[in-house]
C-alpha cells in the first residue's frame, strides 16, 4: 500500500489523518514542520505528500518549491484560508491538487486516491509512446520529451500533456482537462487548468503570447497541433 507523508503543524490534524488514513491501509508518516518533513521525505520517499500551507519556519509554499527542485512526488496542499491566490500559488509551485480547510477526511482520501491513480503506471494497452511534432510522451515511464530532451513534469501536468498529445489535432474541452487537473469536483476553481497549461508552456519553451505547441481555442479549450506547427 502507498506511503503518505503528512506535513502539518496542528497535532490534532496529524493524529486525525494518521488514524483515518492508516485505518484505510495507507502507511502514514507525519511531521510538524517543513524541516523535519523534508528530512523524512529524503530518508524514506513517500508516494504522496499532504502539505499544509500555514506552518512555522518554512511554510508550505517554500517546502513545495524545495520538493519540486528534486522530486515529482504528487503533492496535495491544504490551505486554511481557502484564498484563490493561495491555490494559484500552490499550483504554480507544482502542487497537483489542493483542499481548503476545514475539510472532510473522506474528501481528502478521495483526492489522494485520484492523484495516486493518475500517478500509477499505465495499463499495458496504453503504454505505447505517443508523438505529436517535437513532443513525445511515454505513458509507462511517465516521461515527456521535447526534441528528445526530458522535460520534468508534475503528475497533473503529465496527464494533461498526455491527453493533448494522444488527441493531437483535436480541441480538448477545458472541462476534460479540468477533470485531470482536479478530478470531478472542479467547478469551484476553474482557473486551475489554466495554471497547469501555463506551466506546460513554460516547461516546453512555448511562447505564452504566441504559442505554437499548446494553442488556446477561445471559449472551448486547448489544442496541440499534430505536427506541433503554428
Amino acid at each position: 500500500m502507498s506511503r503518505l507523508l503528512i506535513l502539518d503543524d496542528d497535532p490534532r490534524t496529524r493524529t486525525l489523518l494518521a488514524e483515518y488514513l492508516g485505518g484505510r491501509g495507507y502507511t502514514v508518516d507525519t511531521a510538524p514542520d517543513g524541516d523535519s518533513g523534508l528530512q523524512r521525505l529524503r530518508a524514506e520517499p513517500p508516494d504522496l505528500v499532504v502539505l499544509d500551507v500555514m506552518m512555522p519556519g518554512k511554510d508550505g509554499f517554500e517546502v513545495c518549491r524545495i520538493i519540486r527542485a528534486t522530486s515529482r512526488v504528487p503533492i496535495i496542499m491544504l490551505t486554511a484560508r481557502g484564498d484563490e491566490l493561495d491555490r494559484i500559488v500552490g499550483l504554480e509551485l507544482g502542487a497537483d491538487d489542493y483542499l481548503p480547510k476545514p475539510f472532510n477526511p473522506r474528501e481528502l482520501l478521495a483526492r489522494i486516491q485520484a492523484v495516486l491513480r493518475r500517478a500509477a503506471p499505465a495499463p499495458a494497452e496504453e503504454r505505447a509512446t505517443l508523438h505529436a511534432g517535437p513532443v513525445s510522451v511515454d505513458p509507462d515511464r511517465r516521461e515527456a520529451r521535447l526534441n528528445g530532451v526530458l522535460v520534468e513534469l508534475t503528475t497533473t501536468e503529465f496527464d494533461i500533456l498526455r491527453t493533448l498529445v494522444a488527441n493531437a489535432g483535436r480541441v480538448i474541452p477545458r472541462e476534460r482537462l479540468m477533470e485531470l487537473a482536479r478530478g470531478e469536483d472542479y467547478a469551484s476553481f476553474e482557473r486551475s487548468v489554466d495554471v497547469h497549461v501555463s506551466h506546460l508552456r513554460r516547461k516546453l519553451g512555448d511562447d505564452p503570447k504566441h504559442p505554437t505547441l499548446i494553442k488556446t481555442v477561445r471559449g472551448v479549450g486547448y489544442l496541440l497541433p499534430s505536427q506541433g506547427a503554428a
